[in-house]
């Protein structure tokens, strides 16, 4: 292949199998300039950098890919998986649920009907 750089909004056009394709040949590229690196002179670097990033772009947009995949799955089930689920923080992930929170127990909604607050006219 040889083209180094991979731009990443060429690859969201592509599918799954282009992708594996292009990834299994920048490997390969990526082994035959490591051998090259060892054998003479370390001008390679550059494009062995290269190389290794448009190795991890590919990767990125196959798991990006493979996540709304996932999403599209679970859309309306009761459950999402914990990876697919909002990481927020620990004790946001642990509060009560709105309906929860807003339960009242049954003395509670004796004692607010049968005492309410009292309402006070204001002198103007």
């Amino acid at each position: 292949m040889s083209s180094g750089k991979v731009k990443a909004s060429q690859l969201w056009g592509k599918n799954k199998e282009d992708l594996t394709k292009q990834l299994g040949e920048l490997k390969t590229e990526l082994g035959q300039l490591r051998i090259q690196k060892i054998v003479s002179s370390g001008a390679k670097l550059n494009k062995i950098h290269d190389i290794r990033k448009s190795i991890a772009r590919i990767l990125t947009i196959i798991n990006a890919k493979q996540r709304s995949a996932l999403r599209l799955f679970y859309k309306n089930k009761k459950y999402l998986p914990l990876d697919l689920r909002a990481k927020q923080t620990r004790a946001i992930r642990r509060r009560l649920s709105p309906g929860d929170a807003a339960k009242t127990l049954l003395k509670t909604q004796k004692r607010q009907t049968h005492f309410p607050q009292r309402k006070f006219a204001v002198k103007a």
